[in-house]
């Protein structure tokens, strides 16, 4: 059975920092592509970060310079490094692993960017 958990989520200020965290089990988690996408109230979901199997990454250009994307093949764990947390943020932030056709999606985890 294939699982994907994201943690990490919760409430912070203005400028402030989290990281998240996806962990799957079920898959060969090195072979996939993994993505972070949020979807804040009232908007469509939006891809945030990606890191391909072979560790490129890429991250919207909302995010730049602020997020960082990153894997531990030994942990099936894909993280998001947070910095200088906006008020726009908010959102919740979901985890995709992708291999090929095949995609399974994560429950998401609260982002609350309120001071």
């Amino acid at each position: 059975q294939v699982q994907v958990v994201e943690s990490g989520g919760g409430l912070v200020q203005p400028g402030g920092s989290l990281r998240l965290s996806c962990t799957t089990s079920g898959i060969t988690f090195s072979f996939y592509n993994m993505d972070w996408y949020r979807q804040a109230p009232g908007k469509l979901r939006e891809l945030v970060c990606g890191i391909r199997s072979g560790g490129s990454t890429n991250c919207a250009n909302s995010v730049k310079g602020r997020f960082t994307i990153s894997r531990d093949n030994a942990k099936n764990t894909v993280y998001l490094q947070m910095n200088s947390l906006k008020a726009e943020d908010t959102a919740v932030y979901s985890c995709n692993a992708v291999f090929g056709m095949v995609q399974y999606w994560g429950k998401g985890t609260l982002v609350t960017v309120s001071s």
